[in-house]
């Protein structure tokens, strides 16, 4: 087994700019998020379960069933992926093969954590996280099992349960570990996100950027400026959908069936869905 790190992920962190990453929670979002113009996007456990299972992210799903939903995902787009690798499922075994499945998937890079299982969404109340030294181990199982240049980012939640520097510390290990990149989840200031970006302004970090959450929402180029290469929406794109879906349906019950306007035309989803191809298919081939 090689521990080398390819550089393709590497190439996307640019020096004059975050690498802005939206949250997939379906195959449809990820296209459309290619189309947008985004340069690479990222597919969290929090958006993918609601979506797929409508269940809140608290450790009910498995890795069978989230590298099916992310397959499928990924499927919709040839963009780099960020995937969501939970806690690794298990001990330094199921990491192993945690990190197998994705790159065979296909994933350029991966977030593992630090909770203790089951986790729960990173802003949730309840966590708690495994001793230090446990997350090392997997992350060092993690850094050698990768075969393809797989990136790897650790995210520690010790915040909310030990304080900001114990969160320090860890993700000073955690780099010592073997991930490239790291992962401070919820701070819960603007003072305190400039400490985490000026503590590992010389590595590649993520910040998160979820809207309800503990985290100050701050514009991506404040983020940059404090050291973040990587900045995260995890629940943008699903909020609005479930949104709309409910505003919908609330005007289907009061009758209201004059909805033009109110989303996409018949046309353009076509369009989305990369009709036309598909259509040449038919017209060459077909009957």
């Amino acid at each position: 087994m090689s521990n080398t790190t390819d550089s393709s992920w590497r190439k996307l962190l640019r020096p004059d700019e975050p690498l802005l990453l939206p949250l997939a929670h379906d195959a449809l979002a990820a296209r459309l998020i290619e189309r947008a113009g985004f340069s690479a996007y990222a597919i969290g456990g929090f958006p993918l379960v609601g979506a797929r299972h409508a269940l809140p992210d608290i450790g009910l799903v498995g890795l069978g069933e989230m590298s099916a939903g992310m397959r499928d995902i990924m499927a919709a787009t040839r963009l780099p992926v960020l995937v969501d690798g939970d806690d690794g499922y298990g001990d330094v075994k199921n990491v192993t093969r945690t990190i197998q499945v994705y790159e065979q998937l296909g994933a350029s890079a991966i977030l593992l954590e630090d909770q203790v299982a089951p986790k729960r969404c990173g802003h949730m109340a309840g966590k708690s996280v495994v001793p230090a030294e446990l997350m090392a181990r997997k992350l060092r199982a993690a850094a050698a099992a990768r075969q393809h240049g797989l990136f790897l980012i650790a995210r520690t939640d010790a915040r909310a349960v030990h304080g900001l520097d114990e969160a320090l510390r860890r993700g000073e290990l955690y780099l010592e570990s073997g991930a490239d990149g790291v992962f401070i989840e919820a701070p819960e200031s603007p003072e305190e996100l400039e400490r985490v970006g000026s503590e590992f302004r010389h590595v590649p970090q993520l910040a998160n950027m979820l809207e309800g959450g503990r985290t100050p929402l701050l514009a991506p180029a404040e983020l940059f400026r404090m050291g973040f290469s990587m900045i995260a929406y995890p629940t943008t794109l699903i909020f609005r959908v479930a949104r709309s879906i409910e505003k919908a349906l609330a005007d289907l019950r009061r009758g209201q069936l004059t909805l033009a306007g109110e989303g996409t035309d018949f046309d353009a989803f076509k369009d989305m869905m990369g009709f036309a191809p598909w259509a040449e298919v038919e017209d060459q081939f077909g009957d």
